[in-house]
């Protein structure tokens, strides 16, 4: 059996010190061989020596605690003083959103060391957040056999806020974003006299890749974090606490909605903003080049295949569900104080858009592969 004593005060005065010493403990024997490979798998916690403990020593022994966890050992606490444990649980249930980083050495070592704390941190987030998009989808498939229990007046609701309260933005971004391409094309394409070709570029770029890509943007930013803020905000109130106290699944009533209407509405405002896009740089091209609409259409008509719009509606509801889902997942991790609120909020937008543009990127692979 593995025997820690804990003694002395661990507080945030001497976090610094005890950093280093259970990096030290991790180093010479945490992860030793003999203890990985048929050595002791019990660990036993002697806190009775330990004078003061605060949140970050809190912190400090959650750590603790999770890596011998990790090393597989089964962990023995004997009668913890009572404030010692309420903090420790406290600490814990905080640790899904603080992090406590390691004390690491200047120069490449201590870069390479953070890198790999790095490393760990975001495989790990990654999991979680797989493990969410598990039960979601497990949750979803039981709806499909009992669509009774399907919130669809709340799905309703959020079509309209996440759809039809988009149309004016959505709409306007695309316009110019169509009007720009028009222009730098035309002024790029006219000094080889090969103007007509800016047809080409605006459909193909918008159709296939700007309309649905900045439309997902937009609405990670509009959507995505209102959803973090709206969840968040009830989980600070209680209400989700509440929700579970009646038997009511958040997953139930608050993901699947938000999630269905968001796969719902980003392929039609997808279809306003590829419509709105060409408007704006047929515009321009009428007005830069000379070329009128019938013409401008009617070229549009020879360039552009029914594949060319499909490819881009295609994405439309898997950028969706990564945006739902994080927004959600985020929101439901927002801890009972107003700085998590506006932190996770923050933190779903950075993380929607990076994922829209990862998948994005797989797409555009997978359809080249595919010959599309």
């Amino acid at each position: 059996m593995l025997r820690l004593s804990l003694t002395g005060d661990w507080t945030l005065a001497h976090a610094a010190s005890l950093l280093g010493r259970l990096g030290g403990l991790a180093t010479a024997g945490l992860t030793g061989g003999h203890l990985r490979d048929g050595g002791a798998r019990e660990a036993r916690l002697d806190t009775t020596s330990l004078n003061r403990l605060d949140t970050a020593g809190a912190l400090l022994l959650v750590r603790l605690y999770r890596q011998l966890e990790d090393q597989g050992f089964s962990i023995d606490w004997p009668t913890p003083r009572h404030e010692h444990r309420s903090l420790f649980d406290y600490a814990r249930g905080c640790g899904e959103a603080v992090t406590v980083w390691p004390a690491t050495d200047s120069g490449v070592a201590g870069a390479v060391q953070h890198l790999g704390w790095l490393t760990m941190f975001f495989l790990r987030e990654a999991r979680r957040f797989t493990g969410f998009i598990g039960e979601v989808t497990e949750t979803a498939v039981m709806m499909a056999f009992r669509p009774r229990q399907m919130r669809f007046t709340s799905m309703v609701h959020h079509m309209e806020e996440t759809g039809l309260k988009a149309l004016p933005i959505v709409g306007l971004l695309s316009f110019l974003i169509g009007m720009v391409m028009a222009y730098q094309g035309a002024s790029q394409l006219q000094k080889f006299g090969a103007e007509i070709f800016v047809v080409d570029l605006i459909g193909i770029s918008v159709l296939r890749e700007l309309g649905v890509l900045l439309t997902a943007i937009l609405i990670a930013g509009r959507s995505g974090s209102a959803f973090t803020a709206q969840i968040g905000t009830m989980k600070v109130n209680e209400e989700i606490a509440a929700m579970r106290t009646l038997g009511l699944d958040p997953v139930v009533v608050l993901v699947l909605p938000r999630m269905f209407a968001l796969m719902l509405t980003l392929p039609v405002l997808t279809f306003f903003a590829d419509i709105m896009g060409l408007v704006g740089g047929a515009l321009m091209a009428w007005n830069a080049l000379g070329i009128s609409p019938d013409l401008f259409f009617h070229r549009l008509h020879d360039a552009v295949v029914l594949r060319t719009f499909l490819v881009g509606i295609v994405k439309a509801p898997v950028f969706a569900a990564l945006i739902a889902l994080v927004g959600c997942y985020e929101g439901l991790r927002v801890k009972r104080d107003a700085e998590s609120v506006g932190r996770l909020t923050t933190r779903s937008v950075v993380q929607s858009i990076f994922l829209v543009i990862v998948f994005d990127a797989l797409f555009s692979i997978m359809f080249n592969f595919l010959g599309v």
